[in-house]
């Protein structure tokens, strides 16, 4: 071999996602790239995304063209060294191609969530990872652990993780207590001591926030460091038509516009993305669960619990990330912030900046959680 070749393939995205479409190039080829620089768009089923490269080098070879439906670990380009010959690419790409076999759906050795008892409840979660402190995501209202899917596994290579199914969401128990954040993260420090975890890097998205918030506040020898996207409990205001609208939608028509507003891109909403989320709202005692929700969290249209002065008082590193376009919750409640929180504005992102600017936020989580 005259030098370096790196092969580089359609990632999993998710528990379900077994193949997905090549929508846009982002580089030629000849380009140098590095990790973190955006490749390609690449679309599923669910959502889509930017995809980063991990490895730094000239982009020598794009085997697969726009438009083109892989499947996961399928190659999509070539990162090689410039004493590469072209002969030794091609090589290269026909030995890839020769050996590689999709893994079906049947054979995938993916991680499955779990279950845990919490008092009289059952609590849903996917455990990715060894090693380390670890990383607790916690989701926002209406959501799941799957908010996390291009967070969680690239976090994961490095230390232990656990995404959370909040109490009345996803596939945990529908009892929600009064459905406030204090009584979630309850649940939450539950969960923690259920499983035997004395700290965890606390990373929470909009109401998932002010959970994190709160447990970081009342549970501080927990909290190793805490990370706000998007979050509640840092001001007054939130879209409240938004979290009425979400309630109430009973179908596809009246669900995908309030799905929408959470990203600064809506085209991001697939069929699939919403007929998921009528799911969970279509099981036995979620709808009762986010109304008791709402009415705790989100009185009035408003936010009912604003902790934002009480962040000063936290002892270990703290950052907030917001999206531009946020139209659920003002960007600007990250202004103004006590001197100890990091600050960081997404330009291209909505209330979502953990999947409209994945690697962004992953280089920040990690980061903090270094």
């Amino acid at each position: 071999m005259s030098g370096r070749i790196e092969p580089v393939v359609m990632p999993k995205w998710g528990l379900a996602m077994q193949e997905g479409t090549l929508a846009r190039w982002h580089v030629v080829e000849g380009a140098e790239i590095a990790p973190g620089r955006e490749l390609c768009d690449i679309e599923t089923a669910k959502i889509a995304n930017a995809f980063e490269g991990a490895v730094a080098g000239r982009l020598r070879r794009r085997v697969a063209g726009e438009g083109a439906v892989l499947p996961v670990g399928a190659l999509i380009a070539v990162v090689a060294d410039d004493s590469v010959p072209d002969a030794e690419i091609d090589a290269f790409v026909a030995r890839f191609q020769a050996d590689f076999v999709p893994v079906g759906p049947d054979e995938a050795e993916t991680p499955a969530p779990r279950t845990i008892r919490v008092g009289d409840r059952a609590l849903n979660y996917l455990a990715l990872g060894a090693g380390g402190t670890p990383v607790l995501f916690l989701h926002g209202f209406g959501g799941d652990l799957n908010n996390w899917m291009f967070n969680q596994p690239v976090l994961a290579e490095t230390r232990a993780t656990l995404a959370l199914d909040l109490p009345g969401h996803g596939a945990s128990s529908k009892a929600a207590g009064d459905g406030s954040p204090a009584a979630l993260a309850a649940a939450v420090a539950g969960f923690l001591d259920g499983l035997g975890v004395e700290r965890a890097h606390l990373v929470g998205h909009s109401l998932g926030g002010a959970v994190a918030l709160v447990l970081a506040l009342e549970r501080p020898d927990a909290c190793a460091s805490l990370t706000l996207i998007a979050s509640a409990g840092l001001g007054r205001e939130i879209d409240g038509s938004f979290i009425d609208g979400f309630i109430a939608a009973a179908g596809r028509k009246d669900l995908k516009p309030q799905l929408e507003k959470l990203f600064a891109d809506p085209t991001l909403v697939t069929r699939d993305l919403v007929d998921d989320v009528l799911k969970f709202k279509r099981l036995d005692g979620a709808g009762a669960a986010l109304k008791a929700i709402a009415a705790a969290a989100f009185p009035g249209g408003a936010q009912g619990l604003v902790l934002r002065d009480r962040l000063a008082g936290l002892a270990v590193p703290v950052q907030v990330i917001v999206g531009a376009h946020d139209r659920i919750i003002p960007p600007g409640h990250a202004e103004g912030l006590p001197a100890n929180v990091a600050v960081h504005r997404i330009a291209a992102a909505g209330h979502m900046p953990q999947m409209e600017a994945a690697g962004e936020v992953n280089r920040l989580i990690a980061a903090l959680a270094a």
